[in-house]
């Protein structure tokens, strides 16, 4: 995993399978982000759920993926990415045409919650077929974090104007896309599936306990969930520490930081790129760090100099942002054999409970003003040494085995 340079192409170089993946991964990131960031105000709209309700269901369905990541990562290796993701779109497809009709509150939360039980085979089957089809370097991945940023500009932008105009025009939207990304993998099913079938030797029908014996599997998913605890303050606590040194004035400041970090993340990934092909890994990997830790600092800082302290905080978050989060997928396209790269990609979801652990200890540390940015500042480098693991996967370590065997 820690390599020495990654050597990466152009990112507009793909093939037409590899421009296929991208294609519905865009599909699915403006789908997701037309519909998602508006579902803790529909709820509030209308069900008689409280607050504490709502942000356990909003919470749920992330905690669903990624858990059930597992799940659907096995089956996907055990019955075929195609067929599974065929499945997961049409869940997809059906809960967003359920939410336009749905009323009642018990209705609306199932669907809601259902939206989590079909990623969970939408996102590392996406994840498999990207690696099977990618190039060594894995540079599609850093094309996918172009495309996901693409989508978060885009879906918001579509999902607010709809939403005041009717909740069947809304829900419809996401809809629409997920079909549009059905129809890519069952018209192209055949050259899809046929990437599974360039394996020429299946492994266990459920790789499970190998994959948790592989210590770089583990240390790439721990890096993920520690990448993720410092990204979730940009969305949780970092909002409520602007509200709290400018009012009302916060909001306005905070959209256009919003923006700003959607945009930049999108136009940096080519140097990024370009500068991780040109330097060892272990040096990108502290530049992203870095760049956190010194965007919490200016954060803190703005408070007295003025606001062009927190437009550098942006800037260099979003270059760690940049950096670090295509790092661990890239990390587990490396290690994982192509018979269980579902239940790798799968296991690698369980980072997301990131998102759970970074909003729970940021708003138990903000109250201790410059205690959280410290410790937001450091915590980000807890992923270093576990991108750097070196080590043999027990699929590595049968192979030497049997090299031995046949060597004596």
């Amino acid at each position: 995993m820690s390599g020495g340079k990654n050597g990466l192409g152009p990112l507009w170089k793909l093939d037409g399978l590899q421009l296929l993946l991208t294609a519905g991964a865009l599909l699915n990131s403006i789908a997701f982000f037309a519909a998602l960031p508006f579902a803790a105000l529909y709820l509030d709209a209308r069900t008689g759920l409280s607050e504490g309700a709502i942000g356990a269901v909003i919470g749920s369905i992330a905690l669903i993926a990624s858990v059930g990541g597992v799940l659907g990562g096995i089956l996907i290796d055990r019955f075929g990415t195609v067929p599974m993701m065929i499945l997961g779109l049409s869940c997809y497809v059906a809960i967003y045409l359920g939410l336009t009709a749905a009323t009642s509150t018990t209705a609306i939360v199932a669907l809601l919650l259902g939206l989590g039980a079909a990623r969970l085979f939408v996102e590392p089957g996406g994840k498999k077929l990207m690696s099977l089809a990618a190039d060594e370097d894995g540079r599609i991945f850093r094309v996918r974090y172009m495309v996901l940023c693409f989508g978060a500009i885009v879906g918001p932008a579509i999902g607010g104007v709809l939403y005041s105009v009717s909740v069947t025009a809304f829900f419809a939207v996401p809809a629409f896309f997920y079909s549009g990304y059905l129809t890519l993998i069952a018209v192209r099913r055949k050259p899809l599936a046929a990437l599974e079938n360039t394996v020429d030797e299946r492994g266990p029908r459920f790789p499970l306990r190998d994959a948790l014996r592989d210590v770089r599997l583990l240390a790439a998913t721990g890096a993920g969930v520690a990448i993720f605890f410092v990204f979730s303050q940009l969305e949780s606590m970092i909002p409520l520490y602007m509200s709290s040194e400018w009012g009302e004035e916060a909001v306005r400041y905070f959209a256009v930081l919003f923006i700003a970090n959607a945009v930049l993340a999108l136009v940096m990934q080519v140097p990024i790129a370009w500068l991780s092909g040109k330097i060892a890994r272990p040096t990108l990997i502290l530049i992203g760090c870095s760049a956190f830790a010194l965007s919490f600092l200016c954060f803190y800082l703005a408070a007295d100099q003025g606001l062009a302290m927190l437009y550098l905080g942006i800037f260099l978050w979003t270059v760690g942002e940049g950096v670090l989060l295509p790092l661990p997928d890239i990390a587990v396209h490396e290690i994982a054999v192509d018979d269980r790269k579902g239940t790798y990609f799968g296991i690698a979801e369980i980072r997301y409970i990131g998102f759970f652990a970074g909003p729970f200890v940021g708003g138990l540390l903000l109250a201790h003003g410059s205690v959280y940015f410290v410790v937001m500042a450091l915590a980000v480098f807890a992923c270093v040494p576990l991108l750097l693991t070196r080590g043999s996967s027990p699929a590595d370590m049968k192979g030497q085995e049997v090299t031995a065997g046949a060597d004596s």
